[in-house]
């Protein structure tokens, strides 16, 4: 989506539709006022009135509600409802007036992220009949309105929302499509679009070859080869001090159970079981096209969890990457050992912090919802600021706690670990305490 900036009234915003925002106590632009429809506008929250003045021809009225309450995710929900509306009304430009309440930058920057985000769609694969009726316009351009000095802000939000949407149609493709092949790929393009990033993939025989034991293990019960995905972005350069970060996302694009099967219902949406590898896949795309100072290390262990006469099975030992056993007592459980794989990868590759990112357990819908994500930390200073970022974009985050005694349940009976305890207390921080063995004390 093309994103800009302007310095210029209302009339002139040369969009298909203007969406203005309007507080509750407030009233409308002058130049609103005796607008078609302006005594029917509304300050409610996300409540939206279309105006027709003169100029600029089509205005969207959106409520925006007490200013008070007035901060950028209520900002991101609004530039979605005008994001909607103007699919309505098959607009391919919009223009935003920046509201006058809250920081510049940070409303700004909201504004965009929420009009990107509301413009993802994913139809690729629905037939074209020739009768059909023509396209409806989609969302090309984006116009804020304003004189303050947001620029830097509004373009980060570009490529950061630009990358969310690009993880995301990697979640909906499906399996067939999207394999650890595929992820691979979309890796070395990345790496050949920007010249601080590198990238190395493991096949299968290399994996094994390195001891990676949780995820040849996981692999062994498919067909569809696996694929351990490391990217390197030297954004700091190697002669400046800072800790390099390490980043590893959980990418089984398909996820049976394994032996330990799942229920039928619902496992088409097994598809999206990458959904960890493919936000740091396009994460580590958006830390490189902004050219942050920064060192990265991101790692993506990549695998099918299928049950065939190949397959893991319940009871069988393995050695993880850094020499620890496990008894893999629940073949569904297998995310936790592809990740401490991966997360003895990146500490061997020179991680200094990590972060993992996962759909990882079901049990953090019991106690989360969707609302909120579990943040699970051995590092008090380090998940605050990860806690932090996400209040910041939208993206909230619950920190669930660690305690020595739920190290006792990780505890094997014939191997140092156990995949699954018999009980079934604290499945998140279960595996949260599993991970915990393969960060090498790094902050976590």
């Amino acid at each position: 989506m093309k994103v800009s900036v302007a310095d210029k009234p209302l009339a002139d915003s040369g969009a298909d539709l203007t969406a203005v925002g309007l507080f509750d106590g407030a009233d409308l632009p002058p130049e609103l006022a005796e607008a078609a429809g302006a005594g029917d506008a509304k300050a409610g929250f996300k409540k939206a009135t279309a105006l027709y003045p003169e100029k600029p021809g089509r205005v969207l009225v959106v409520g925006l509600g007490k200013p008070k309450d007035w901060e950028p995710e209520r900002a991101r929900v609004a530039a979605a409802a005008a994001a909607g509306a103007a699919k309505g009304f098959e607009a391919s430009s919009i223009a935003w007036a920046l509201p006058a309440e809250g920081e510049p930058a940070a409303i700004a920057a909201a504004l965009v992220e929420g009009t990107v985000l509301a413009s993802y769609s994913f139809d690729e694969f629905k037939s074209k009949n020739d009768d059909d009726d023509e396209p409806k316009a989609e969302i090309s351009e984006l116009t804020l309105l304003s004189g303050e000095s947001v620029a830097d802000a509004v373009e980060v939000a570009r490529v950061a929302s630009e990358a969310e949407n690009r993880a995301r149609h990697l979640q909906d493709l499906p399996s067939n499509v999207v394999t650890p092949s595929y992820l691979a790929k979309r890796a070395e393009e990345l790496a050949g679009e920007y010249e601080k990033l590198t990238v190395e993939v493991l096949d299968r025989k290399q994996i094994a070859d390195k001891k990676m034991g949780g995820l040849t293990a996981v692999s062994q019960g498919s067909d569809t080869e696996p694929r351990m995905i490391s990217l390197r972005y030297d954004g700091a350069g190697s002669g400046k001090t800072g800790t390099t970060l390490g980043l590893v996302g959980k990418a089984v694009t398909f996820d049976t159970g394994g032996i330990s099967i799942k229920p039928s219902g619902g496992m088409e949406e097994m598809k999206m079981d990458m959904s960890g590898g493919a936000a740091v896949l396009e994460a580590v795309g958006a830390i490189a096209e902004l050219d942050l100072p920064v060192n990265l290390i991101a790692v993506i262990p990549s695998t099918e969890n299928m049950p065939s006469g190949h397959a893991i099975k319940p009871g069988d030992i393995i050695t993880q990457l850094n020499g620890k056993t496990v008894e893999v007592n629940n073949t569904d459980a297998e995310g936790r050992l592809i990740l401490a794989d991966a997360l003895a990868y990146a500490v061997e590759q020179g991680a200094e912090q990590l972060v993992d990112l996962a759909t990882l357990t079901g049990a953090v819908l019991i106690a989360l919802g969707s609302t909120y994500a579990a943040a699970i930390s051995n590092d008090d200073g380090f998940v605050e600021e990860v806690i932090a970022a996400g209040a910041a974009t939208g993206e909230i985050a619950w920190r669930l706690p660690l305690h020595d005694e739920y190290k006792e349940i990780t505890k094997g009976k014939v191997a140092d670990l156990t995949n699954a305890s018999s009980g079934r207390k604290a499945g998140t921080i279960y595996a949260a305490s599993f991970l915990e063995e393969f960060v090498d004390g790094k902050p976590w």
